[in-house]
């Protein structure tokens, strides 16, 4: 005779009475990533846990990952298969017209997180489904909700641009690595970073390249806890990528 769920848990929870007469499934757990309360309280842990460690001025490292819809396509291996692309001069790909509901998902989602290199915490951290550009402005909104203040930054040649350098302000020192057709025009924030690259690049290179410490963090989520991302509705894809970020920070918080 086959025995019931409740018949093949633990002792423990069979005797408690939160788990007397309560159907529990997986679309229980499913709907919960929905919930405007669950995801209320996970915005706030991140605040929360921010304040907990006492960050008010950091020195940043920010970085874009990418978590798989799919376990066919990995992240990595398709960005760099781009990246080659582009520097062979090939032509973009176009993607094929798609008419099935299975062919038109989307292949990844894009986390994007804002560093304290000191304490390793995440002081912001974004999710988008349209780009890494939109997670990186989620991620600074965040921080900005946090109370952090940045003393520097530094971030990939995707965002070498004098937009990126205006928006941290004139106290904070950016690093890049401009592009080879970037000129001194722009704000002061944008001619002070390329002063400083073209008189001392040393220091500035060694300054920008603790940005791997970031990298390092995004590759230890993903053993931590996953490159996939199992949830299927845009609102719980978004509910699962910022709960990576909140992982992180718990693991860190003693540290």
């Amino acid at each position: 005779m086959r025995s019931s769920a409740t018949e093949r848990w633990p002792t423990c929870f069979r005797s408690s009475p939160r788990f007397d007469d309560v159907a529990v499934s997986y679309k229980t757990i499913e709907r919960a990533y929905s919930n405007p309360m669950a995801r209320m309280i996970i915005h706030n842990m991140f605040i929360i846990l921010v304040g907990k460690k006492g960050i008010k001025q950091a020195d940043l490292a920010g970085d874009g990952t990418g978590y798989s819809l799919t376990i066919t396509r990995h992240y990595r291996t398709v960005r760099e298969n781009a990246v080659k692309a582009a520097e062979a001069g090939e032509p973009k790909a176009k993607s094929p017209k798609s008419t099935t509901k299975q062919e038109k998902r989307k292949l990844f989602t894009y986390a994007f997180a804002l560093m304290d290199l000191e304490s390793h915490m995440y002081v912001g951290y974004g999710a988008s489904q349209k780009s890494e550009r939109a997670a990186f402005e989620a991620a600074l909104e965040i921080m900005r909700k946090c109370g952090v203040k940045a003393r520097s930054v530094r971030l990939d040649q995707y965002y070498a641009g004098q937009s990126t350098a205006t928006l941290f302000g004139r106290g904070t020192s950016v690093y890049v690595i401009p592009k080879s057709n970037a000129t001194i025009k722009g704000p002061y924030a944008w001619k002070g970073m390329v002063r400083d690259f073209m008189f001392y690049p040393f220091l500035f290179l060694r300054e920008y390249f603790r940005r791997e410490h970031s990298e390092s963090s995004f590759s230890a989520d993903k053993r931590f806890n996953g490159w996939k991302i199992w949830q299927k509705r845009d609102d719980r894809i978004h509910t699962a990528t910022m709960l990576k970020g909140v992982w992180h920070n718990l693991l860190w918080l003693g540290g």
